[in-house]
């Protein structure tokens, strides 16, 4: 590795290391189990997972560092010419055991070619079981606040991106309440590959303090067995999210990623109702009809 590919690799794992432990400490019970693996052309990764937590069902906060000779899978998809390659990040998602308490996803990455191409990539977003208004506003104020840290244009853009990516077409509805997202991010005429580098560490560095508050907020709210039925109808919507349009996913498995760790984004259980509509009026109809691109979370 160069210089900058270790820098990225540490500090990947130290933001792997810090949200493992805010999040261990926010459930107060469940603990990560961690899987190193090595990967069979380069590199390799730390998978951890957490299960049966008092906050926290099933989660996982995965680190990697891979390098080698790409898969023509890869450069086909990414339309590369052959070189050979290093990418970095972490991956988090985490499905609480209340479905008072929303799903959260951050992806935070580095990805470079021996030939000079390199770019950046991630993104956060929130899917809540039931949308309140005041926890929307809350999350995307925080995201706001560190995309106007870097660049005026960051928010209203990555957060259209977002609204865009995380959308179900056949369902006609968004994942959730949406995020930011990024990807190809490298330098340009206003800001440096530093700009960028300090951009991504900062949106990785915000997920603890965002995730652990809305755990808090949250966790001791009263629910009953239908609250939990529509949290598992909510879970299956991921699911099919994450297995017929998420790219990463896709990519992952078609480029003979690490099995286990790509899908440590499934939920522990989802349910599929045949024709299933929440009745009107309802909570759960009122979080239905939130679930649109292009809304201004900020002043709802």
């Amino acid at each position: 590795m160069n210089n900058f590919q270790s820098e990225a690799a540490e500090w990947f794992k130290t933001l792997q290391d810090s949200i493992c432990k805010a999040i261990e400490g926010a459930d107060g019970k469940a603990k990560f189990e961690e899987e190193l693996w090595e990967r069979p052309g380069g590199g390799g990764g730390r998978t951890r997972v957490i299960r049966h937590g008092d906050v926290i069902a099933k989660g996982g906060v995965n680190f990697s560092a891979v390098h080698g000779e790409p898969p023509q899978k890869m450069l086909e998809v990414l339309k590369l010419d052959k070189a050979n390659f290093f990418a970095s990040g972490v991956s988090i998602v985490l499905h609480p055991q209340s479905p008072m308490v929303p799903i959260i996803h951050m992806n935070v990455r580095y990805f470079e070619m021996s030939n000079g191409v390199y770019w950046f990539g991630g993104g956060i977003d929130l899917t809540p079981h039931y949308v309140v208004d005041a926890d929307a506003r809350y999350f995307h104020e925080q995201l706001k606040a560190v995309c106007d840290k870097h660049h005026a244009d960051y928010y209203p853009k990555f957060k259209t991106w977002a609204d865009d990516y995380f959308y179900l077409p056949h369902r006609q509805e968004t994942r959730g309440i949406g995020g930011i997202f990024f990807d190809h991010l490298k330098e340009n005429e206003t800001q440096s590959k530093t700009d960028i580098w300090n951009f991504v560490k900062d949106v990785g560095s915000i997920f603890a303090d965002t995730y652990t508050h809305l755990m808090q907020k949250n966790k001791n709210l009263p629910y009953n067995d239908a609250h939990t039925a529509w949290q598992n109808v909510r879970r299956s919507r991921y699911v099919e999210f994450n297995l017929i349009y998420d790219k990463g996913t896709k990519f992952g498995l078609d480029t003979d990623g690490r099995t286990e760790s790509i899908l440590m984004s499934m939920p522990p259980v989802a349910e599929w109702h045949y024709n299933y509509a929440p009745e009107r009026g309802t909570p759960e109809a009122e979080t239905i009809a939130k679930l649109k691109k292009e809304v201004d979370w900020i002043s709802i």
